[in-house]
Formats: C-alpha cells, sequence, structure tokens
C-alpha cells in the first residue's frame, strides 16, 4: 500500500515529551477545526468549502485543474470530484473540459461562488483572529509557520 510504513522493530514509543506534543497537535486541530467550521455554517460553507473556493479564487482566471486543486484543497481526487459535484449543484462552481486534455477538467469559481467567498471571507477571517492568531505570539506563529511549511512536504496521500 502506498504511503504506510512498516513500524519499527522494536516500536519506538513516543517519549512523555514527544506525545504532549503529538496529543496537543491532534487534540487542538481537531478542535479548531470544529469551531472554524461552526462559525463558517451561517453562510452555507464547511472548511473544506471555503478551501476549495479560496484555491478557485486565487488561481489564474478563477480556474484549476481537479488535480491541481485537488493538492490545494487537501483531498483526495476522489473526494475532490464528489466535493465539487456537491458545489457544482449550489451554482458556486462548474466543471469546464480542459482543450489540450480531453479527459482532463477545470473547476471554475462562478460569480456565485465568488460572491459567497467575498461574503464570507470577513467573518471567516475574524474567527481565525480569534480563535488561532490571538492565541499566539508573533514568535509561536512565525515557528509553527516554519514547522508545518516542513512537515507538508513529506506527507502524501
Amino acid at each position: 500500500m502506498a504511503g504506510t510504513t512498516r513500524p519499527p522493530s522494536p516500536p519506538q514509543w513516543l517519549t512523555p515529551v514527544e506525545m504532549r506534543a503529538w496529543r496537543s497537535v491532534v487534540h487542538g486541530t481537531r478542535h479548531l477545526f470544529a469551531v472554524l467550521d461552526r462559525d463558517l455554517k451561517p453562510h452555507g460553507l464547511s472548511g473544506d468549502d471555503y478551501g476549495v473556493l479560496v484555491a478557485l479564487s486565487e488561481a489564474p482566471d478563477g480556474r484549476c485543474r481537479m488535480a491541481e486543486l485537488a493538492d490545494a484543497a487537501a483531498e483526495s481526487r476522489s473526494r475532490l470530484s464528489h466535493h465539487i459535484g456537491r458545489l457544482e449543484s449550489r451554482g458556486l462552481v462548474e466543471r469546464t473540459s480542459c482543450p489540450e486534455d480531453r479527459r482532463g477538467q477545470f473547476a471554475v469559481i462562478t460569480p456565485a461562488g465568488r460572491d459567497l467567498l467575498e461574503a464570507t471571507a470577513p467573518h471567516h477571517v475574524a474567527s481565525v483572529r480569534e480563535h488561532f492568531i490571538s492565541q499566539l505570539s508573533p514568535d509561536e506563529l512565525a515557528t509553527l509557520g516554519e514547522v508545518f511549511a516542513r512537515i507538508a512536504p513529506t506527507l502524501t496521500d
């Protein structure tokens, strides 16, 4: 199975410091994303919806190849396809064919998707600031950014 690593023999159990750090990351990120999702819900979006719309809004012409969007949104290609279908049924995105590759498709943010994103963004940023940014010092934010910038490229689906 791709991406699967075998545990070393014998197991190298986490030290108390490592375990505390790991559990804090798991607990903290799960709760943070749950709160951010809760704060997006009144706007009719989930955190995943918001992430897809942001990625499309930042792409040239508001469009992105599905494979690239899956990477940007941190979703599997299969899950993204279903996700785009749901956003498409709401009129927030549309799929278009790729003229260079007949099998390829683009996801494109619609004017309604852009309008919803622009209306929701100030509320989402305020939520991120309240529940994340304001909880950390500038040095802690910089360190956290560096840490996850180093970890992210090592992770594959």
